[in-house]
């Protein structure tokens, strides 16, 4: 990825509307750290402690698999607010 497209990427909110991509008031949301999707924010409102504590795989294209591929983050110990890249999946 270029730093055009890392530009565009940094303050949208993962899976949101091209239209309005940043964050929303009232919602709650975790930074993703390195990997492919480094700089978004994942909308978390909502999610009880396991959920957080679960971690997530994201669906992406920019991930080492291309399109079809998964980038997994899990929540930093001690800042769950920020959710750590643990590699790609299929």
């Amino acid at each position: 990825m270029d730093s055009d497209d890392e530009q565009l990427l940094r303050g949208r909110v993962y899976g949101q509307d091209h239209d309005h991509p940043g964050p929303r008031p009232g919602q709650c949301y975790a930074e993703l750290v390195g990997g492919p999707l480094d700089g978004l924010l994942l909308d978390i409102t909502g999610w009880t402690q396991e959920d957080v504590d679960a971690g997530v795989a994201l669906p992406t294209e920019l991930g080492r698999f291309g399109a079809g591929g998964r980038a997994t983050y899990r929540p930093r110990p001690g800042a769950p607010r920020r959710f750590d890249w643990s590699g790609d999946i299929r």
